[in-house]
């Protein structure tokens, strides 16, 4: 299926998907949303796909933003909540997919972008990129998840920070902070995100969406209650062929085949 706002590709077992407006910076429009969300559906359903790397057009930004000519142009509240809805949607998708997203940002990385590069799994930055949710700017605050899922990775003070002055930080800053996984030179960008996400697709597909699930669903939960969700989602590997392929792999010496079964 053609898009208009994405381009995708393939690298082996990795999907690479694009935001791709230069012209406005990958800002994120009504028809960007929807396309990814039918695009990562698509991609999360190929069980040849383990592993999604995604990035903006260009070298100046991952996604500036919401596209502010089409927020200007809400008739009002109830539009803005839908709008901030299906934004949302978006990025809880992207969270409670099998296959593991890696962002990778390359340059601004604002609003509705940064929102976007917060709901994937892992985040790699180059040295260029930049972070913030301006939304105050604008007499707005952030509606995809920024105020929640900043606070979560950063904590209350840098998500009061951020949300309230409007003031982006650099790649390094938001690594220190948690935001970020690894820094890399702008030409290390993709190699380094598609080595990662190489990684991650070699290992056995049910251990690794095991894995995502666990670590997502027992994030707010009493330790406990997350243990007892971690003690479920292991014993549920061990019936699999998987498991026996990455043992019998292990004692034999050589790289595990799995199959995803």
């Amino acid at each position: 299926m053609d898009y208009e706002t994405l381009t995708v590709e393939r690298a082996g077992a990795v999907g690479i998907v694009t935001l791709n407006r230069p012209q406005v910076l990958n800002a994120l429009n009504g028809r960007m949303v929807a396309e990814l969300r039918r695009l990562l559906a698509e991609l999360d359903a190929d069980a040849g796909v383990r592993a999604i790397v995604l990035t903006g057009a260009g070298e100046r930004a991952f996604a500036a933003g919401a596209d502010i000519g089409e927020l200007n142009q809400l008739p009002g509240a109830t539009q803005g909540v839908q709008l901030a809805r299906r934004g949302q949607a978006l990025t809880l998708e992207i969270e409670r997919m099998r296959t593991p997203v890696i962002a990778a940002v390359n340059g601004f990385a604002l609003g509705g972008g940064c929102e976007l590069a917060l709901a994937c799994d892992i985040r790699i930055a180059s040295e260029n990129a930049k972070f913030g949710q301006p939304e105050v700017n604008l007499g707005l605050m952030p509606g995809y998840g920024g105020s929640q899922r900043t606070a979560r990775l950063a904590g209350r003070g840098m998500a009061m920070y951020l949300c309230l002055s409007g003031e982006p930080i650099d790649a390094r800053e938001a690594q220190r902070v948690g935001l970020v996984e690894k820094v890399v030179a702008p030409g290390e960008l993709m190699p380094e995100a598609q080595r990662i996400a190489g990684l991650i697709a070699s290992k056995g597909p049910l251990a690794v969406a095991a894995t995502k699930r666990a670590i997502d669903e027992g994030f707010g939960l009493a330790t406990q209650a997350a243990l007892d969700l971690e003690s479920l989602h292991f014993g549920s590997l061990i019936d699999t062929e998987d498991f026996k392929e990455g043992t019998k792999a292990f004692l034999e010496k050589r790289p595990a085949r799995f199959t995803g079964r």
